[in-house]
């Protein structure tokens, strides 16, 4: 089953890269939010998590802040090989 990830990210940022690269290695589907352009985005983030960092990834409402490789793959039921 494929689960909703979206990814709070900027361009500028290594860590949001690394996420998006980590997730499209594992087939994950997952919509990007630039929120250095849409406030709207940002806002909704700050909500989620609290806290303007990124990367913030919300993965069917779990919310994950930085790149959590370990809390990512629970959250998704990525088993490590």
């Amino acid at each position: 089953m494929e689960k909703n990830v979206k990814v709070y990210s900027t361009p500028a940022c290594p860590y949001c890269k690394m996420v998006k690269k980590f997730l499209q290695d594992n087939n994950v589907a997952f919509e990007d939010a630039d929120v250095s352009h849409d406030r709207q985005k940002a806002e909704e983030m700050v909500k989620k998590s609290g806290q303007m960092g990124v990367p913030v990834l919300d993965i069917e409402g779990k919310i994950i802040i930085g790149f959590d490789k370990e809390s990512i793959k629970q959250a998704l039921g990525i088993r490590s090989p």
